[in-house]
């Protein structure tokens, strides 16, 4: 029998006040905004409604000096969101985080791994 686990995911949340965080949720959202240029296609591409999706949003702009998404009233094409200067910046700045973290922590990661019970081995 084969012992293969999937590679250990680590994951970051930076906490700088009560319910003032950025995650890996909230990374994305903004990348998924970048992407398609929509709160609501953001949020369905993440399983979530375009209330939760925009909610989370509405926080993280009132948690930086400047707003980090920006949206356009509809009209003959409809709205749309964008990200501000500040939201790539705090995009840029997480996910450069999320790297030298990910790199930092993998050695200790690595001797966790090293101490778990085998998959085949009996409580």
């Amino acid at each position: 029998m084969s012992d293969s686990r999937p590679a250990p995911v680590q994951k970051f949340r930076i906490v700088f006040d009560e319910g003032e965080m950025v995650g890996p949720g909230k990374a994305e959202l903004l990348e998924r905004i970048r992407e398609s240029g929509s709160i609501a296609a953001a949020g369905r591409a993440m399983g979530m409604s375009y209330k939760r999706a925009w909610q989370l949003v509405e926080t993280m702009n009132a948690m930086f000096r400047t707003p980090l998404v920006v949206r356009a009233r509809g009209g003959a094409q409809g709205g749309g969101a964008s990200l501000t200067e500040t939201g790539a910046a705090v995009l840029a700045a997480y996910r450069d985080y999320e790297t030298a973290a990910r790199a930092a922590g993998q050695p200790h990661v690595d001797r966790l791994t090293a101490l778990l019970r085998s998959r085949n081995e009996s409580v």
